[in-house]
């Protein structure tokens, strides 16, 4: 006799998939929200369950009943224009800023395999003037050389912080970046790892079995599963990456470089 999958009590679902997007304070991908969700063993994780969120939550969103998601995939593009000579002038004081980075002794890159998690890194650390590093998965040459170029003009020890998933391809992108790169002095990965799955409660999915690195990394950890760097907590993943930038970061150097930029400012009305 076949068993049934149980049904899912989609009210319920969106009720806390709406409490689960107002609390991150930035907007939210449907992918972040979706394996916060399997994480909380509210949705299976299956394309067919993110097919339904995405119907279910556009649905609610139509009838004004559910927070907007954000989709960085497409944007509306447009010149900047200006009412008039004042307006470009007020425009321009209202986004003047100087290299905060300036005096630091090393150049903090912030790295993440997800692209939808660049909205809580430039919320989160977009202040300081750290640069964001999306790897989207393997990167294109194109992006190695720029990222290389880029390192070579601050003239100074490189340093890259990086998240991304756990499982055999996420384990394998930050080496493969740092391979073909070769311009990091140091390379610290805040997440994930085995013990912060256990440590925050990060239900592991079956891994992929045609991954081709997926046999090294049953060798190295026991088991081919894996989990999805959406799944922790905005708040977990601010700590964490909080936590390795004060190593680096010259408190009084970015303050200096502040007091500068508002006398600067000024020259601006």
């Amino acid at each position: 006799m076949s068993s049934t999958a149980p049904r899912l009590d989609w009210q319920a679902i969106l009720a806390e998939a709406s409490r689960i997007v107002q609390s991150y304070g930035t907007g939210v991908t449907l992918r972040q929200l979706f394996y916060r969700l399997v994480a909380a063993e509210l949705l299976p994780n299956s394309q067919s369950a993110y097919k339904t969120l995405s119907s279910r939550s556009a649905e609610a969103r139509r009838r004004g009943e559910f927070p907007d998601l954000i989709d960085r995939t497409r944007d509306i593009h447009r010149y900047r224009t200006f009412g008039g000579a004042e307006d470009a002038r007020q425009w321009l004081r209202g986004i003047y800023r100087r290299d905060r980075t300036e005096g630091q002794p090393y150049s903090l890159y912030l790295g993440v395999e997800k692209n939808g998690i660049v909205e809580q890194l430039r919320s989160w650390f977009g202040e300081y003037g750290f640069p964001i590093l999306a790897l989207g998965g393997y990167s294109s040459q194109s992006y190695v050389t720029e990222v290389i170029a880029d390192v070579r003009e601050q003239e100074r020890p490189a340093v890259l912080i990086y998240a991304g998933d756990y499982d055999p391809s996420g384990e394998d992108i930050d080496r493969d970046f740092l391979a073909r790169t070769d311009c990091f002095s140091r390379i610290l990965r805040v997440a994930l790892t085995p013990e912060q799955v256990d440590t925050y409660h990060l239900p592991p999915q079956p891994g992929k079995k045609t991954d081709p690195r997926a046999a090294s990394f049953v060798k190295r950890h026991g088991s081919l599963v894996q989990v999805e760097l959406d799944a922790l907590s905005p708040q977990d993943l601010r700590t964490l990456y909080t936590r390795a930038i004060a190593e680096f970061f010259d408190e009084s150097a970015y303050n200096d470089c502040l007091t500068q930029e508002k006398e600067e400012r000024r020259c601006l009305a």
